[in-house]
């Protein structure tokens, strides 16, 4: 084991009797994700600390001993609901005393964030960052014996500490995080700054902890990083993003593969061959495009241009049989106009995406487009938005027609969000179908399903016996 990681247990193992002294019996902890698939990886980890700790997990703020959320800095409403949030709880601390509310994550990597912690919620009690999640046990017992507020050191740091526990959200899907951090400076994205540099995990660190979330019965492993087709930069050993994939594909088991979020500016051919080459990989890309105008491009600073990125999906498409394709979009970038913000209509028709994350531009403190001149108004980007929205919808409506009278293999991932009495999974290429099933013994184990209703966003289907 790390020695920085065994020094952590040795620590939670002192923090156990603290908080049992504290509480008088075993303390419990409500931990609430916001924002992407790397936050909630880090809250399961953070978790897996936690109940080295001696917490158990609960659902129900009103009981918890501990409140932790994992905050994101990536949209201005995503901050908005954790201030908001975080106000609301101020009852519980003052019915409680001994009640530990905790934030962490990219939110409080930010300087002017902490400050507004610091003086306007005087009853938040730790604060730490993206860099220190490991050191949980040392944070805890620090503020524990000096029953004072603690803010962690906010160092950013390029050194990835392995063998963090991990308590997973879910029975079916597991998240892998296989490198951390980005060097884009995208000029609307605060994520650099938050989450730093990019550093890649060793292959041999991933495959281990592969081959250990393939014995423990997971069948959906998600590969994660800001820009996974970068990764292996910097590392001292012969390795890319494809070479990567083709050693996982090779382990035995029986999985699938995804990964996110992937950059057009390091996607290659090579990647898309890979893809198509493989069958344990799902044959599902996301390539976040963000806008289909080159000036709007180069203002972004994306690194690539509209005709380049048509070019890797046209040879994805010809390479990849089945292939689904999402993306990300973002509406209302300073000065962009209507006629260039048409050019994105015009690629997304051009493409016809599966389905699309779209967003009105939001300004993030610290970036480059947060200084850019903006002139036109949200209501006008608001219209944009929907003339976006209502596109996708009619695309997504056409591929899921597609679908009526097919089978398809699917991960049965749990009980539907929507109907009762389903159950819900996602196929290869990461469409969801819901269908009727009361065989809870279904939920994590692969299945077929003749889709029988085709809506947009989903489709439903009955079970192949």
């Amino acid at each position: 084991m790390n020695e920085k990681i065994q020094k952590q247990y040795n620590i939670a193992d002192e923090v156990a009797e603290l908080l049992l002294l504290r509480h008088g019996n075993t303390p419990k902890a409500f931990v609430h994700t916001y924002g992407c698939q790397g936050n909630v990886a880090d809250s399961e980890r953070i978790k897996g600390m936690l109940t080295k700790m001696g917490y158990t997990m609960t659902e129900d703020k009103e009981e918890a001993d501990l409140i932790l959320y994992n905050t994101c800095a990536i949209r201005e409403h995503a901050e908005d609901r954790v201030f908001g949030n975080v106000g609301a709880i101020k009852r519980l601390k003052q019915t409680n005393p001994n009640l530990i509310i905790a934030l962490c994550g990219c939110m409080m990597q930010q300087e002017h964030i902490r400050e507004k912690i610091y003086n306007s919620y005087p009853f938040v009690d730790i604060v730490f960052g993206t860099h220190n999640q490991y050191t949980v046990p040392e944070i805890f017992k620090s503020y524990l014996l000096k029953g004072k507020r603690f803010f962690a050191d906010m160092t950013e740091t390029n050194e990835i500490v392995e063998g963090m526990p991990a308590l997973r959200d879910n029975s079916a899907k597991a998240w892998l995080p296989i490198m951390y951090g980005c060097d884009n400076f995208c000029s609307y994205c605060v994520v650099p700054y938050v989450r730093g540099r990019e550093r890649s995990r060793a292959s041999a660190d991933i495959i281990a902890e592969f081959k250990e979330i393939v014995a423990e019965g997971y069948k959906d492993i998600t590969l994660l990083g800001q820009n996974v087709n970068s990764y292996g930069k910097g590392l001292d050993e012969d390795i890319n993003f494809s070479k990567l994939l083709r050693s996982l594909n090779e382990l035995d088991g029986e999985f699938t593969i995804r990964f996110m979020t992937s950059h057009p500016k390091d996607c290659t051919k090579e990647l898309i061959d890979t893809i198509a080459e493989c069958e344990k990989l799902s044959k599902h890309i996301h390539l976040p495009v963000q806008s289909g105008n080159n000036r709007i491009l180069k203002e972004m600073n994306r690194h690539y241009t509209r005709e380049k990125y048509l070019e890797l999906i046209s040879y994805a498409k010809e390479k990849i049989e089945g292939l689904s394709l999402t993306s990300d979009i973002i509406v209302g970038f300073p000065g962009e106009t209507y006629e260039e913000f048409c050019d994105t209509l015009s690629l997304v028709k051009e493409v016809g995406y599966t389905s699309l994350f779209t967003f009105i531009f939001s300004s993030r403190k610290g970036t480059k487009a947060s200084l850019m001149e903006d002139p036109v108004s949200y209501d006008e980007k608001n219209k944009w938005f929907k003339e976006l929205c209502d596109l996708q919808e009619d695309i997504a409506s056409e591929h899921s027609a597609k679908m009526l009278g097919k089978a398809y293999r699917v991960l049965c991932e749990g009980k539907s969000k929507t109907l009762d009495g389903y159950f819900a999974g996602r196929t290869d290429g990461n469409v969801i179908i819901e269908f009727p099933c009361d065989n809870e013994d279904l939920i994590g184990k692969f299945c077929h399903v003749k889709v029988t209703e085709p809506l947009n966003w989903l489709v439903r289907g009955e079970l192949i016996k």
